[in-house]
């Protein structure tokens, strides 16, 4: 008897152990059902968590990545209902983000405006697209739960995950294997990406289509990062700039009457037509510009900006976001305003200087994500383990060579006519500016030809539009639209 009780001890001890071990499964599933109300409709959905392998070339596992997958119950042809496969982006961000603020059937609880509330925690979206399509929130490697095999050392080819074109091939060869495992080949699919994760999805469209032989219905960019323009420099991506200058001075109050005066859509087309066809050439011209048309160009600025005249003429014309974050509210208490989102204020240990100390935003957010997906994941969706949550995982450095992303996904859309893309931005995001959201639309597709396959959506919030609470419904209809439009269509896939 004592012997049975002692190798009962030691078995329990030894589960116990093994529960506890700060190492994830690396195939794995975690079921649940659960219901939700969106848009006045109540209906149940099954949420299905877990891991799935990445494998290399001798098919031998090199990466775990955690995802999470909804599926709405009670849909009699699975095959017509859309597959919506959603990153966010960093590069290195868990997609936490879109999952738990966006589009799933879960949302954090904030207020109005997006700010945190204590106690944190979750409540039911009720806007979530989840009505019309399934959606599985992919967390690449060193993300959220996902992990490399093993997670560090000399062993892992850092190559094989940690770059443009390595994080587009690896992550098409594992959406290959989630499609084939959930038979969803004949679904109409669509990716969306946020910040780094337009990026990804630009380049997706074509690995997909080329190297999975897997045809998209859409491409959606949330607050898209377009690395040809925001770490080049130079005339255009400096006047690219101005709109956002002047949508967040417009939301502080910190312009004059004449534009103050107007509705935010109403006033940005003026600031955008002077950046495009005045501004450029102005910084063209460099240090040959007179002396007269830097001065008009530098009150100009200042106008649409809500900057000084002469902190623009000290700085050549050339204004950095870090300057216009530090400068905005200067004379009015010495805040700074947030880099992603700059309706968010904060204050540095002293009011001089070139830049902000911290970025007021992302440290909101922080309060009431972070506590929120460990919950959420945990408590309601059943899937425990030590692991820590990465909402930013180490992937650096990243490789950013040969970044064809555009014309990727131009070659995808011109391959495949049933191919759509959406653009959904804030305009008070000075990360990834709308107006730079723009400006990579428009150079997809020099040709012109497919211009009307692409939209392009604006809402008065920053590069996490959805956190305030009138973005969020406007942004998922907007989305829920985009997928009922371009889905199902009975038209042939070709040109006419």
């Amino acid at each position: 008897m004592k012997r049975f009780m002692l190798l009962s001890c030691l078995f329990s001890f030894a589960l116990s152990q093994a529960q506890h071990q700060r190492k994830l499964p690396i195939d794995t599933t975690v079921t649940s059902t659960h219901s939700v109300t969106v848009k006045g409709q109540k209906f149940s959905y099954t949420a299905e968590t877990g891991t799935q392998p990445v494998w290399d070339k001798m098919g031998e596992p090199v990466a775990s990545l955690h995802y999470t997958y909804y599926t709405r119950n009670g849909i009699q042809n699975r095959e017509k209902r859309p597959l919506l496969i959603s990153f966010n982006g960093g590069p290195g961000s868990a997609s936490v983000w879109m999952h738990l603020a966006y589009t799933g059937p879960r949302i954090l609880k904030i207020d109005d405006e997006g700010y945190p509330v204590q106690p944190y925690g979750f409540k039911e979206n009720p806007y979530s697209v989840l009505d019309v399509s399934d959606i599985v929130f992919v967390n690449p490697a060193n993300t959220g739960y996902s992990r490399t095999i093993p997670e560090t050392g000399k062993e892992v080819d850092r190559d094989f995950f940690f770059g443009i074109n390595a994080d587009v091939s690896y992550l098409a060869e594992w959406l290959n294997t989630f499609v084939t495992r959930h038979n969803r080949w004949n679904s109409p699919k669509y990716i969306i990406g946020e910040s780094y994760g337009g990026t990804r999805v630009m380049g997706l469209s074509l690995a997909l289509q080329n190297q999975q032989w897997m045809y998209l219905n859409g491409v959606i960019m949330v607050s898209p990062a377009d690395y040809k323009v925001i770490r080049v420099g130079g005339p255009v991506s400096s006047a690219l700039n101005l709109p956002y200058f002047a949508a967040a001075a417009w939301h502080h109050k910190r312009l004059a009457a004449p534009l103050q005066s107007k509705e935010l859509e109403e006033m940005l087309p003026e600031v955008e037509d002077y950046a495009v066809n005045k501004l450029i050439p102005a910084l063209a011209k460099g240090g040959f510009l007179s002396a007269t048309e830097k001065r008009n160009v530098a009150e100009k600025m200042a106008y649409y900006s809500g900057l000084q005249v002469q902190d623009i003429l000290d700085q050549n014309l050339d204004l950095t976001t870090r300057f216009f974050w530090k400068h905005l509210l200067k004379d009015a208490g010495g805040y700074t305003v947030g880099r992603l989102d700059s309706r968010y204020t904060g204050f540095d240990r002293q009011v001089f200087g070139d830049s902000p100390d911290y970025n007021s935003e992302i440290t909101s957010w922080l309060h009431s994500f972070t506590p929120a997906i460990n919950a959420y994941l945990q408590n309601e969706l059943g899937f425990k383990t030590d692991i820590k949550y990465n909402m930013f995982g180490p992937v650096r450095p990243w490789n950013n060579e040969n970044d064809n992303v555009r014309d990727n996904l131009r070659q995808a859309m011109a391959q495949n006519p049933y191919l759509n893309v959406l653009i959904q931005s804030g305009y008070y995001d000075g990360a990834t500016t709308y107006f730079n959201a723009k400006y990579t639309m428009w150079q997809v597709d020099p040709s012109g030809r497919m211009k009307d396959r692409f939209e392009f959506k604006g809402y008065r919030s920053g590069h996490m539009m959805y956190l305030r609470r009138p973005d969020l419904e406007a942004a998922n209809e907007d989305l829920r639209q985009f997928i009922l439009r371009t889905s199902n269509t009975g038209k042939s896939a070709k040109y006419e």
